[in-house]
């Protein structure tokens, strides 16, 4: 009887200290976010459109899925998000810093000089996209990156 029970306490610390070192999987429950109603394409994504769900035990999440309402809150659908369906980060973007056909400022700069100029945007863009500007003077098709601040940073090819 001794041994019996002495192999089942065995077997629960083995349990315990595998658990704790991570050897085996948490068994918490997966949270993740969904649209509680359909969102569109284009439409800016708000905290109030969405929903968290715990998923089944034993149901894990696909890759990809987004789980945390930071990463979706003021983020734009690039395709229709339906109700009760996963979120995926290739779902989504950024919103738009400069939209197309913006007037907006374009930068040249190499050491100490720096050349700035209108220009007509030509795509939309987020900051760091590199998009096509056209010189409000000139006539030139440009290629620059967007900025925090909304202008366009070009340089030297």
């Amino acid at each position: 009887m001794t041994r019996h029970a002495l192999g089942f306490t065995s077997r629960r610390l083995a349990l315990a200290l595998a658990f704790a070192m991570g050897a085996l999987p948490a068994l918490a429950d997966e949270v993740v976010l969904i649209p509680n109603r359909v969102i569109y394409p284009g439409e800016t994504i708000g905290l109030a459109a969405l929903k968290e769900v715990t998923l089944a035990p034993g149901k894990r999440k696909p890759d990809g899925v987004i789980t945390v309402a930071t990463e979706l809150d003021g983020k734009v659908a690039k395709r229709t998000l339906l109700p009760g369906r996963y979120i995926t980060a290739s779902s989504v973007r950024e919103a738009w810093l400069v939209e197309q056909g913006a007037t907006v400022q374009v930068f040249f700069t190499a050491g100490v000089l720096t050349i700035s100029a209108s220009a007509v945007t030509l795509q939309p863009g987020s900051a760091g996209d590199l998009i096509k500007v056209r010189n409000v003077d000139s006539g030139k098709v440009l290629s620059g990156t967007v900025m925090a601040d909304g202008s366009i940073q070009v340089s030297a090819t």
